[in-house]
């Protein structure tokens, strides 16, 4: 079922933030169409708040039907079956011998109880964050046959930067970078294992992540200006949940057209669906007052 609200907020990146905190959702789960910017004023005067509508698809809930009573069932009769003749009774087996055992020492006291086990703790690498980092992809590199230099940056608010160069760069990156996703997977769980804080460690290769983003985004501007023109919904190629991000941020402010999100991993893909605009309301005539 499609429903849909109205959020306000000074600016629309407020007013988004509003509607996905009030609805619980992510920003790939909701089509958001502009309704009106917001606006700054002169000194205060003349402002206005953003105005924006999130749709999102809601779960039908329809009452099940109820269940007929059951019908009392009428008993069987039945016939009593003849009781077996009783067997002879055996004679009891005589009881055996067992042998005395041995008296040993004796022993002051009750024998103290084992300690249970500790539970087994998980062992993380020695080494600071960053060295770590560059232990754990060396030697996985060195396992697929690349040779690559390595540069660890760090990054502000925490984590790490990895850029990867070199020959055969292109066996780490992978078809529309699957390879590098999954390294850099592998790569955030060896580092974080068995730590409280997780610190999140991007790895790319030869700027593939930054090309790639611009590259989406010149795709967004490049389909939401075919869905204006031709008046009709536009659907991307399959992405993963990163790179929808990307055009959903790239077509937030583009007016005329809002994005949404179908289909399941690893084939969910980004529609572009054109906003007809809302034509003005016309204000009624009055007599003009002449001086």
């Amino acid at each position: 079922m499609q429903k849909s609200i109205e959020v306000r907020g000074k600016t629309t990146d407020d007013a988004l933030a509003k509607g996905l905190a009030q609805l619980g959702l992510e920003r790939d789960d909701v089509s958001v169409e502009i309704i009106e910017r917001g606006k700054k004023g002169i000194l205060g005067i003349g402002a206005a708040d953003a105005v924006i509508r999130l749709s999102y698809e809601a779960p039908d809930e329809e009452p099940a039907p109820p269940k007929p009573a059951p019908r009392p069932e009428k008993p069987i009769p039945v016939k009593p079956e003849p009781k077996p003749a009783p067997a002879p009774a055996k004679p009891a087996p005589k009881p055996e011998k067992r042998p005395e055992p041995k008296a040993g020492p004796k022993q002051e006291g009750r024998p103290e109880p084992k300690p249970a086990p500790a539970p087994a703790r998980v062992r993380r690498p020695e080494g600071t964050q960053a060295e770590q980092t560059e232990a754990f992809l060396r030697g996985l590199l060195e396992r697929m046959g690349v040779q690559a230099d390595m540069e660890i940056r760090p990054r502000e608010g925490g984590g790490l930067d990895v850029q990867l160069t070199g020959p055969g760069i292109g066996a780490v990156i992978g078809r529309r970078g699957e390879t590098l996703d999954a390294i850099q997977h592998l790569t955030n769980y060896a580092v974080n294992r068995g730590s409280d804080r997780h610190d999140h460690i991007s790895v790319d290769a030869e700027n593939y992540r930054s090309k790639r983003e611009e590259s989406l985004v010149h795709l967004a501007e490049k389909m939401a200006a075919k869905a204006v023109k031709y008046k009709r919904s536009m659907a991307l190629e399959p992405m993963n949940s990163y790179e929808r991000h990307v055009i959903h941020t790239a077509l937030q402010d583009y007016e005329g057209v809002t994005t949404s999100s179908i289909g399941t991993e690893p084939n969910r893909r980004v529609v572009v669906s054109y906003v007809k605009p809302e034509t003005p309301k016309k204000e009624p005539s009055g007599y003009k007052e002449w001086c």
